[in-house]
């Protein structure tokens, strides 16, 4: 279990009452603007002066789903906008990321020009949203249809790929929206996601990759995935996050193998490691190479991001030299890396 957002989360909520509605009202008409702006996108190819993305068919992302190679991401507080730092960790590295992680909450605007910064860099943008201010229930009722129409409409409008994360590891406690929560439940939920789907497809915003992300099962086995589940449906991949820390799992098959397995009794969509890292000690090496190794051979797993931000723990590896050296060793396996675009 993870807590890198929990300081973020608890002074979320403790403004929620007093600044909800404020910011609610500033988002959805920024993002009511956003929606309604002239094309600006003439510069990119197969668009033209008069017609933007928007006017084209939606994007299809489907050859990107069970894609040929394997993803090799990166999450990096401030990249974007600064994608300098992708640049330094692909340097470092030894091999360009082509995936990319965005975090936004449910209030934001959709970060159009980010999500593009991500695709012209040669990666596909992954955006994890996340519900802090408001409640599934009210999700799932309708009483936020208008911010998230605006938000699918300007998803449909860049037309990029994106692989869309909502509400992840819900299956947690440490999360406003998550099981461990009273107000929460796996049935609400789902008919949060479910909503939130359907309005995306009434949109045409179909250029979604719809990626369902429950926390590693290991430090929450009370809580099962099955009824968090929304269906083949309405969603593409499967995503996990999973950590090697001391006190935790210490091999690929320990640390995503119970999940997986869970998972495998209700659905054969393929999985995505969407967050992992190792903490800094002298384990951190191994256990990078047990992580690139596991995911290489697994052939029910399309990938990882590497969470190169600190928290609850260092999780950063710049600063670690036999971290970085292994991780450019392993990063040299071939079945990591393809074109995106």
């Amino acid at each position: 279990m993870r807590t890198r957002h929990l300081i973020i989360a608890a002074v979320l909520i403790a403004l929620a009452a007093v600044e909800y509605a404020v910011v609610s009202t500033v988002n959805v008409t920024r993002v009511l603007a956003e929606a309604t702006a002239p094309g600006r996108h003439a510069d990119r190819p197969g668009a033209s002066a008069d017609k933007g993305p928007e006017a084209l068919p939606a994007y299809d992302p489907k050859h990107l789903i069970n894609p040929d190679g394997k993803y090799l991401g990166v999450a990096i507080n401030g990249a974007p906008p600064k994608m300098q730092l992708i640049d330094s960790f692909a340097e470092r590295t030894g091999k360009k990321p082509n995936m990319i992680t965005l975090y936004l909450s449910f209030d934001d605007g959709f970060a159009a020009n980010e999500v593009r910064q991500i695709y012209s860099y040669g990666a596909l943008p992954a955006v994890r949203w996340e519900p802090f201010n408001a409640k599934l229930s009210d999700i799932a009722a309708g009483k936020h249809d208008e911010y998230i129409t605006t938000f699918a409409t300007l998803v449909r409008k860049v037309n990029l790929p994106i692989a869309l994360t909502f509400g992840h590891e819900m299956n947690g406690g440490w999360y406003p929206w998550g099981m461990g929560k009273k107000a929460n439940n796996a049935a609400d939920f789902v008919a949060a996601w479910r909503h939130v789907h359907d309005l995306f497809a009434k949109a045409d915003a179909t250029n979604v990759i719809w990626t369902w992300t429950p926390n590693v099962i290991n430090p929450v086995p009370s809580v099962r995935l099955k009824p968090l589940y929304p269906g083949d449906r309405y969603v593409d991949w499967v995503g996990i996050d999973g950590y090697y820390t001391h006190r935790g799992k210490h091999t690929y098959s320990e640390l995503f193998g119970p999940t997986m397995r869970q998972v495998r009794t209700f659905t054969k969509r393929s999985f995505m490691i969407m967050e992992t890292a190792g903490e800094p000690g002298t384990a951190r090496p191994d256990w990078i190479a047990d992580l690139f190794a596991g995911a290489a051979k697994d052939s029910r797993v399309v990938g990882f991001v590497w969470f190169n931000n600190n928290g609850s723990a260092k999780w950063n590896i710049d600063r670690d030299p036999a971290a970085v050296r292994e991780f450019r060793r392993a990063a040299k396996n071939r079945t990591y890396g393809f074109q995106v675009k």
